[in-house]
């Protein structure tokens, strides 16, 4: 099936409204619908599939059973599903809060930070968001500040209206204010450090928890400087491009696009009703609808009036490998551009003596301390390859037995990946040997 029509996963958060189940058809029947999950693999909200032979599967299942070429090529850097799309109804104030980058989430929180992008559907008259600072601070007056409740002294307010569209990088401190609806397209994660909350409490009674040493940490501290970087488009960066379609039903009430190999499509219906074609396949969509078009689905066709935002993965350049090898006394890590260049090495003691997950944690370690000193971003590796002398499992990443090391039955991909979230071959060492002499003839 190419062409999918999601169910979205539901949050009841405590400062949302009832905007989504009103107005854009969400069948929900409880008292708070704050967020709605409409494109989702995430383990804390996942979309299920509305049509087809995969109706009421979740889309992670769907791209488990058809192949992660259903992504798109432009997605093979990541270790899952690139992306999070929702709706949020901010009925009351959201708390203050800041997303951290990859390298501080995957060393704190085991997945990635988060990048994010909104789109404004509907705001009163007067409301506005906190979105980086007014002027640059220290990090003891930013401290300072916390603990004294004048954090909002110095925070930017930025008033919006329908059709406004911010992009905020991880790092930057921001707020959604009360009645603002927003379409939000985001990286796959749920890591939010919230610094102020406005004194609420929770379902249970209780202030809700706050992260003022890590929001310390990875807040970056000065104004936001705009940038036109992104244009033709909504907003452009390495996780997600998205791009704006208006059908008003009348002048242009049809319009054709391809969807090739590179990438899937997300399209997100803020508005209009109409019919979405691909192949022999028709389907209708509605104000609210989320559809996914797996990547090499070929010619769509849309058509009726609609509002929409249309989501794609674009190409990484300068896109990095890791090299490592696993040896009895020594494991060797190298950094290669796409031109099988050498950016940087280093050497490290294997240390047998330890636990497999000890010497695993270490080489990770020292893999994000390399990347780290040279400036080199997670979403910017392509992918790594480990060599072990030993037997190999070369599918499941496991190594059955490597006598050198004392190995039997180790993880090793499933290990590494914890601190390397992309994707990860393992070997014999003698294969990546002969790989690298073929690249050099």
């Amino acid at each position: 099936m190419a062409l999918l029509k999601l169910i979205p996963s539901y949050k009841d958060y405590l400062w949302g409204g009832h905007r989504l189940a009103e107005e854009y058809g969400k069948e929900y029947d409880g008292e708070i619908l704050a967020e709605s999950w409409e494109l989702s693999c995430h383990p804390d909200g996942p979309s299920r599939i509305a049509n087809g032979s995969y109706k009421g599967k979740t889309l992670e299942e769907y791209i488990e059973a058809e192949g992660r070429q259903v992504l798109g090529s432009h997605c093979a850097r990541f270790r899952g599903f690139p992306i999070l799309i929702k709706f949020i109804d901010a009925k009351q104030n959201l708390s203050i809060q800041v997303h951290p980058d990859n390298r501080y989430a995957l060393k704190n929180e085991g997945q990635y930070g988060k990048t994010e992008m909104w789109y404004i559907m509907d705001a009163k008259e007067g409301a506005f968001l906190y979105y980086g600072f007014k002027k640059e601070i220290s990090q003891e007056e930013f401290s300072e500040r916390i603990k004294k409740d004048t954090l909002l002294e110095v925070l930017n307010a930025v008033p919006v209206q329908k059709g406004d569209a911010l992009f905020i990088e991880s790092g930057t401190i921001h707020a959604i204010g009360k009645d603002i609806l927003i379409a939000e397209i985001q990286q796959n994660s749920n890591v939010t450090y919230r610094v102020y909350d406005y004194g609420r409490v929770g379902k249970d009674g209780k202030k809700r928890d706050l992260h003022i040493e890590k929001a310390l940490a990875v807040t970056n501290r000065v104004p936001i400087i705009k940038s036109g970087k992104s244009y033709p488009h909504v907003s452009d960066c390495d996780y997600f491009t998205v791009d704006k379609l208006n059908l008003d039903g009348r002048m242009m009430k049809k319009v054709e696009g391809t969807v090739g190999e590179e990438s899937f499509v997300s399209i997100l219906m803020l508005d209009g009703r109409g019919t979405i074609t691909c192949g022999k396949e028709t389907v209708e969509y509605k104000k609210g609808d989320s559809l996914f078009l797996g990547a090499g689905s070929g010619t769509y066709e849309i058509e009726g009036s609609c509002d929409a935002l249309i989501t794609t993965i674009r190409e990484n350049a300068g896109l990095v490998r890791i090299g490592i090898d696993i040896g009895r006394e020594h494991t060797r890590i190298g950094l290669v551009d796409m031109n099988h260049k050498l950016l940087a090495h280093k050497m490290i003691p294997t240390q047998r003596e330890k636990y497999p997950e000890e010497i695993i944690r270490n080489i990770g370690e020292t893999v994000l301390g390399l990347m780290e000193e040279q400036g080199i971003a997670m979403d910017q590796c392509a992918g790594a390859g480990v060599g072990v002398s030993g037997r190999i499992d070369h599918k499941k990443g496991v190594v059955l037995d490597a006598d050198d090391i004392s190995w039997k039955e180790v993880p090793l991909g499933e290990l590494l990946t914890q601190y390397l979230p992309v994707p990860l071959i393992v070997s014999d060492d003698s294969d990546f040997a002969a790989l690298g002499a073929a690249c050099l003839v």
